[in-house]
């Protein structure tokens, strides 16, 4: 193919075949190939200066001119002519692939064909392992049908059956915390429900002695009778969660009917038109909000007695009525101790006229926690002023009890401005409210001396925190929940939730601001601290008799089982030696009867000795069991001998 003869000057002289190079060929493809190279090894040439540049089909820039984007035509420029022979050596698939790649380079496309084709790899590869793992699996169907087919809907189905079961799982447990996720749950038994949920050591050390009366707690509660349950509800102790437990979680052959939008409920005993819960979401406040333990020991009895002239919740006034005829009632009678607080007048206030027994409960809670989230809800805008504060009849002057704040209530104060008012109801409110304020006069501080008045204070709530029916602790909310179960024979449907993030944890203190808050409620600290261990004793003395129980219930199915098995197989032996006698023409079969009943006797007792040495620790009498064992088993063979 002859070249132009401007480019043939651009060139140069002609290129003389060097010694070993390849011949001249008829094939127009490889000769201008090998024109192509002989261009390229020539220095300073038009085409050695392109082979310098980017690769082949890659132009110098993503915005600049595409190389050579349409045919060449024919130009009298120097530059155009010299153009045209360079593209014209190339080879004609050459020079349609490098038009395709210039015209498509393009990053986001070479990505995605990047992926596409990897994706399509890695598909491709992943179905063979698989098929090659199905076909070693299910060689034998290999020659039933089209295998291939078969293999690619099952492989589908598979996949199919993953993924659903993954989308389940990640529904079903979406955290990390899912006991399905955790290798311990495989290796480990199941934990105790009831562990420490305070995160405090399992292993409790008792601080006070307390009699077998004061931890058993069991009454004996009859719902359909005149028995009813009084809720002392103390301000920020949790009251709120347990008392809608008590009104919408427990078992009841007749529940307790809550109506939407309505925070009352009706708790009617079974066939009857009466109540036998008293508490907020029950019977409302019908002594007061918040009423304590002085004005609802006062009040209780004369609503309940009252019921069937007044209205179960009645007014202000008539509030005023009964507790003022209560407290005459209590100076007036000859027997009557205003110092007195022994169980036997606890009991007395706890019974009407009627003979309806009254079962008091309520919850404490930690006093630095309980301050704390006080402080914020009068924050927010609480101020109690509907709580009456009923003692010896009347409620406090403004003298006797003052106020913390002049306006309309005390929202958004300080800490320390809560924490700097002395007259502020929050210090100690727990030993106030479940102590008899009679005994010191009520609110008047003059009275007394404080010291005289706080130890007064102390016994008075510790005496009637412990002879109550039933106490909680809000930071062992699975432990009350089974304390109370216990105590009146009431299941509820599901079990109480442990909260650790409330807004008084979400409170930062220093240890300052601690100090002083358990100053300000020492009275409170020494009560709980009283009450949290009388608590945890109940808990394990109910545990460890519940053990016992369960113990002693097996050992008595055992006995059972054994002594049936034993008199079914010696009657059996008998009527199969003497089959046509009667027990008249038999002397000897009542004497082998009375024998098998000897025998099965002293079965029993050697199998109760031994389990009882079991679960018995040694002790000095411990040879004393095992003789009267050795006695017990020479008996049991001699009765076999005599019996044979």
């Amino acid at each position: 193919m002859a070249l132009p003869a401007c480019a043939a000057r651009a060139l140069g002289p002609p290129l003389q075949p060097e010694r070993r190079a390849p011949a001249r060929t008829t094939c127009p493809r490889r000769h201008s190939r090998v024109e192509a190279e002989l261009a390229a090894s020539r220095p300073g040439s038009v085409a050695a200066s392109v082979r310098a540049g980017p690769p082949r089909g890659v132009s110098r820039g993503f915005n600049s001119q595409p190389f050579l984007d349409e045919p060449l035509k024919a130009s009298s420029s120097l530059a155009g002519a010299a153009r045209t022979p360079l593209f014209a050596l190339l080879s004609r698939g050459r020079r349609r692939r490098m038009h395709d790649l210039r015209r498509r380079w393009d990053l986001g496309s070479l990505c995605r064909a990047l992926l596409t084709r990897g994706l399509a790899a890695l598909g491709h590869s992943l179905k063979h392992v698989l098929g090659a793992i199905f076909s070693k699996i299910f060689g034998p169907l290999a020659s039933v049908g089209n295998m291939d087919e078969k293999s690619n809907k099952l492989l589908l189905a598979l996949v199919m059956l993953f993924l659903f079961a993954v989308i389940v799982l990640q529904y079903v447990c979406p955290g990390t915390e899912c006991q399905l996720l955790r290798l311990q749950a495989f290796s480990s038994p199941m934990p105790d429900p009831y562990r420490s949920e305070d995160e405090s050591s399992a292993r409790f050390v008792p601080r006070y002695n307390f009699s077998r009366g004061d931890l058993l707690r069991k009454v004996d509660f009859d719902i359909k009778g005149d028995d009813l349950i009084v809720f002392l509800h103390i301000q920020k102790t949790g009251g709120t969660t347990f008392g809608r437990h008590l009104v919408r979680n427990i078992q009841l052959e007749q529940p307790c009917e809550c109506r939407v939008g309505q925070k009352k409920c009706t708790c009617h005993r079974p066939g009857k038109r009466e109540t036998w819960l008293f508490s907020r979401f029950s019977t409302g406040w019908s002594c007061g909000l918040h009423a304590d333990w002085t004005e609802l020991t006062s009040c209780v009895p004369a609503v309940v007695d009252g019921k069937r002239d007044a209205r179960l919740r009645p007014s202000r006034w008539r509030i005023f009525q009964i507790l003022d005829a209560a407290s005459k009632d209590r100076r007036g009678s000859p027997n009557a101790n205003p110092g007195a607080n022994s169980p036997s007048s606890t009991k007395a206030r706890n019974a009407s006229k009627s003979g309806k027994n009254f079962y008091y409960i309520t919850i404490l809670r930690d006093p630095v926690s309980r301050y704390l989230s006080e402080w914020r809800h009068v924050q927010r805008g609480a101020t109690w002023k509907a709580s009456l504060h009923v003692c010896d009849g009347r409620p406090p002057t403004s003298e006797e009890l003052p106020s913390c704040y002049t306006g309309d209530d005390w929202s958004g104060c300080p800490l320390k401005e809560f924490m700097d008012c002395p007259y502020n109801l929050a210090n100690n409110r727990q030993v106030r409210m479940l102590s008899d304020l009679t005994l010191v006069g009520c609110y008047n501080l003059s009275v007394m001396p404080e010291k005289q008045r706080n130890k007064v204070l102390l016994e008075s709530a510790k005496s009637n925190l412990k002879h109550m029916a039933f106490f909680g602790l809000t930071e062992f909310q699975r432990k009350t929940q089974y304390l109370f179960e216990k105590t009146f024979n009431m299941n509820f449907i599901s079990p109480f939730t442990q909260y650790n993030t409330t807004r008084a944890s979400s409170v930062e203190i220093n240890e300052e601001i601690q100090k002083r808050i358990e100053g300000l409620n020492f009275l409170d600290m020494e009560l709980y601290s009283y009450a949290k261990d009388l608590f945890l004793q109940r808990y394990q003395f109910m545990r460890q008799k519940e053990h016992q129980e369960a113990r002693q219930k097996r050992q008595e199915q055992r006995k059972f089982l054994k002594g049936r098995f034993l008199q079914t197989h010696f009657q059996s032996q008998g009527q199969s030696q003497n089959p046509s006698q009667n027990p008249s023409q038999n002397p000897n079969l009542n004497a082998n009867q009375n024998v098998t009943q000897n025998l099965i006797q002293n079965l029993t007792q050697n199998s109760s000795q031994k389990e009882n040495r079991e679960s018995r620790k040694q002790n000095p009498g411990q040879e004393q069991s095992d003789g009267s064992a050795r006695n017990g088993t020479n008996d049991y063979i001699g009765s076999v001998e005599k019996w044979r």
